[in-house]
């Protein structure tokens, strides 16, 4: 008997005779019956080879049928016999045979946890494809009527992903009666039918004769659009793209606009969300005519949205609004139209973070002048966060607006920040300058940056003495061995006198910082000094960290 023998050995059993060729369909019964659902999930994922074993004609009688009758088990494996299933034609003998594997795919497309249905729904479109158009109306078209009419709302949002790809093959009496029942979903009393119908609206709407589209699909999609509920008007917006791009502009000026207006001012946020984050493929479907008229006033609108959602979205449209425009009505209609509506910070800051790509389209001079006047406010809002976000921008800004407009405009901003009275600011400030000093040069930094900081040495607020020597800890390495030896380190060993202990043993953390940048004979002659110094000091931090400092640098 084969019976002892293992799995693997299920292919050669199909060419045995008498009990060997039921081995694989009991090994199947067996492990699908199985208390452990690694091994009922591991039986499925070896359908095929199974299928292999009993041959097309067995695969077709016994296995489908068992599959079709029998299978109620974990979402995961159901999940896995969805997969299966859909790549199965040539295991039940090729298109021919094709619609036997209907019965448990439509079993499928009505359970109750989502991801298996949509795996089913999408094993279906794929099987659909290999039927003959006769197959199609005698077995495909019947399955997708009966979801459609399906007492449970599962099977009729499972039925709305299908009419796709049947309608296209179908003959003109059974299109008439495909758009019926796609028709009746639309209406459904059920809002996640009807989310459903409105998700596949636009894809429907493709493979629809343009009278139909006009005539069907146009005030399907208005109904949708203004749905009760939100979610099924978000996702009209969404078909709107696609219906868009097939009808001509006096079409959609008349049929279309009219209900994307109403969603760009919707009372959802979710809607007016939507709006915004298709904007981009909205624009390009309805043209630049209609995008001046129509979508640009609603664009300001989405920039100065009441919900931070809605305005972020927007903003993340802005470059390709921009891009999309004609180019002689780009630069008009930036500089008039969508820049001074930037208010909010989110936007403005989204705007800065893109500013290498706004630049491509609008050029730096124009971008500078209107970006300048949101530059400083942001830079001096009361949320240090905001604060905190454009300083980690300044050096794109830098990069992208140079050196000669940055010390005129926003090099005092940068030491401001180093002033500022939230820790995080004034650290983020200190990282800044190095990349600065990295973007521009050690000579820039040495006639512009470093004579401020070294002045804040003497500041009265023992928290700005401490942020000189961050600064200089940050700068040394950008600015080499001799700003750092001649211009920083005097400052560094003259704070060593400081009053405040917290100064005093961050000038031994300096000196340990920049130490070996610094050569020998100021190490032993200037350095070790000041640290046995502070080696001895009262405090026990200040010592701590003088004695580090020596071990580290080897000057003891």
């Amino acid at each position: 008997m084969a019976g002892a023998a293992g799995p693997g050995t299920c292919p050669g059993a199909a060419g045995g005779d008498g009990d060997d060729s039921l081995y694989p369909i009991a090994v199947l019964i067996d492990e699908l019956r199985n208390e452990d659902v690694q091994l009922r999930l591991n039986s499925i994922k070896k359908l095929s080879t199974i299928a292999l074993a009993l041959g097309v004609e067995r695969t077709r009688s016994e296995l489908l049928p068992f599959l079709t009758d029998t299978i109620y088990d974990e979402d995961e494996v159901l999940l896995a016999l969805a997969e299966q299933l859909g790549n199965f034609t040539g295991l039940v003998g090729g298109p021919d045979f094709a619609h036997c594997l209907l019965p448990p795919l439509e079993n499928l497309a009505t359970v109750e946890e989502t991801v298996v249905r949509d795996r089913a729904v999408e094993s279906l479109r794929q099987i659909s494809q290999e039927h003959t158009p006769v197959a199609l109306e005698a077995y495909f078209v019947p399955l997708v009527k009966r979801l459609a009419s399906g007492d449970w709302f599962t099977s009729r949002t499972s039925a709305c992903g299908l009419f796709s790809v049947c309608y296209p093959r179908a003959s003109n009496a059974v299109k008439a009666d495909i758009r019926q029942h796609f028709r009746s979903l639309c209406s459904d009393d059920t809002p996640m039918v009807r989310r459903a119908a409105a998700s596949k609206l636009g894809e429907f709407a493709k493979v629809l004769e343009l009278d139909s589209v006009k005539s069907e699909i146009v005030p399907l999609f208005t109904n949708l659009a203004s749905d009760e509920q939100d979610s099924v008007r978000l996702l009209a917006v969404e078909a709107c793209v696609s219906i868009a791009q097939l009808l001509s502009q006096d079409d959609l000026e008349t049929l279309v606009m009219p209900a994307l207006r109403q969603a760009a001012e919707d009372k959802s946020w979710r809607v007016r969300y939507m709006v915004a984050d298709k904007f981009s493929e909205l624009q390009k479907a309805v043209g630049p005519k209609i995008t001046l008229n129509d979508l640009v006033p609603a664009f300001q609108n989405l920039l100065k949205d009441c919900e931070a959602e809605v305005r972020a979205a927007a903003a993340h449209k802005v470059k390709e609004l921009c891009e999309n425009l004609p180019i002689e009505d780009r630069e008009t209609i930036i500089m008039n139209q969508i820049l001074p509506y930037i208010k909010c910070p989110e936007v403005r800051l989204n705007i800065i973070s893109n500013l290498d790509c706004v630049n491509e389209v609008i050029g730096i001079r124009q971008l500078s002048q209107s970006l300048l006047p949101a530059i400083v406010e942001l830079a001096e809002d009361a949320k240090w966060r905001v604060r905190l976000a454009i300083i980690e921008y300044m050096p794109l800004l830098a990069g992208q607006l140079g050196v000669e407009f940055f010390n005129e405009k926003l090099n005092s901003l940068c030491m401001a920040w180093l002033l500022d009275h939230v820790y995080a600011i004034r650290e983020a400030a200190t990282n800044n300058l190095m990349k600065l000093v990295q973007k521009f040069g050690t000579e820039w930094a040495q006639n512009t940056i470093v004579p401020k900081v070294l002045i804040m040495a003497n500041d009265p607020n023992y928290l700005h003495r401490m942020t000189t020597l961050f600064c200089i800890n940050a700068l040394s390495e950008a600015c080499g061995q001799e700003i750092t030896t001649k211009q920083m380190l005097p400052i560094v060993l003259k704070m060593a006198g400081d009053q405040v202990a917290n100064v005093r043993f961050n000038v031994a953390k300096s000196l340990q910082k920049i130490g070996p940048i610094l050569d020998t004979s100021a190490l032993q002659g200037e350095v070790k000094p000041v640290l046995q110094k502070l080696g001895q000091d009262e405090d026990m931090d200040v010592k701590y960290f003088a004695q580090e400092a020596i071990s580290v640098l080897a000057l003891a």
